[in-house]
């Protein structure tokens, strides 16, 4: 009998099957619908472009200038958005749960407490940021966008994130166009959070054995390295020893035992009056030997 009880349910889960597949789904909620084609998976696809602002005019808000020049927050209660395009995430580990954006005018750091947001938001990916109910702040005077943290400005969570960004057009790399840096290096109240590229520079500590993450330790997991040409209060380059590049090599020829010149590009954001470079991936820097 046992036998018999199990050919009866085999051949019932069989006929359910085949039920399924010929399109009667009424063993399951019926409640799926199709994907309407054309709308991002991700973020709020209601949000409008009424109230764009730029990121120079938001810097110059008389409510949010204090917040940001003094490294406080304070929340966007005005119907203000952003429309901006991804110029550096976390790809390569560098920038953890955060990324940063522009417009023509800046850049911002944008917090966010979510890992992998290189999933949806590319360089190049454009995106408007609704700011109402958002946090606006500075940290180190660096324009981010997040929640309270001791008084500063820190990550945001993912499900408020989601809540307040809009994926627009298509993803074009070719619309960030990294600035020379020694066009902007002394505005960095202006162009702090863009891409830059240092061009034909070199790294003060290049040896053929030094790494990213064998400069200056900042905090627990962030290390520094000087560019030839600029103190360290000007201009460092600021790597994670998390970062996939993390161990790369301060480009150095061993044979002639001169330092490389490189073209570096990397987000440009600012600690003070500091300009810390930021890298997003390994092909950033790029050798000219």
């Amino acid at each position: 009998m046992k036998s018999l009880k199990y050919i009866f349910m085999a051949a019932a889960t069989c006929f359910a099957l085949t039920a399924c597949f010929d399109g009667d789904d009424s063993l399951f909620n019926n409640d799926w619908t199709e994907p309407t084609l054309g709308e991002a998976p991700f973020g709020n696809n209601a949000i409008t472009e009424d109230g764009v602002i730029t990121i120079a005019e938001l810097k110059a808000h008389p409510t949010y200038k204090s917040a940001i020049a003094n490294s406080g927050n304070i929340l966007v209660e005005d119907d203000i958005k952003l429309r901006l395009r991804v110029g550096g995430n976390d790809v390569g580990g560098n920038l953890y749960k955060q990324f940063s954006a522009q417009d023509a005018t800046g850049g911002v750091i944008v917090a966010v407490n979510q890992g992998g947001l290189n999933g949806y938001l590319a360089e190049g990916q454009e995106i408007i940021i609704a700011l109402k109910g958002l946090y606006v702040g500075g940290y180190g005077n660096q324009l981010e966008i997040g929640a309270p943290y001791n008084g500063q400005i820190g990550r945001m969570s993912k499900d408020i994130w989601n809540d307040h960004v809009k994926l627009v057009g298509d993803i074009d790399p070719s619309a960030i166009v990294p600035l020379d840096f020694t066009t902007i290096e002394n505005d960095i109240d202006t162009y702090s959070g863009m891409v830059v590229t240092l061009k034909n520079v070199t790294f003060k500590s290049a040896n053929g054995k030094k790494t990213l993450v064998d400069g200056t330790q900042s905090g627990s997991n962030y290390y520094h390295q000087q560019i030839d040409g600029y103190s360290s209060s000007k201009l460092i380059v600021r790597t994670s020893s998390y970062a996939d590049f993390a161990a790369t090599v301060l480009p150095f020829n061993e044979e002639t035992g001169q330092k490389i010149p490189c073209n570096i590009t990397g987000v440009a954001s600012r600690y003070r009056d500091t300009w810390q470079i930021l890298i997003r991936k390994a092909s950033d820097i790029e050798p000219l030997q």
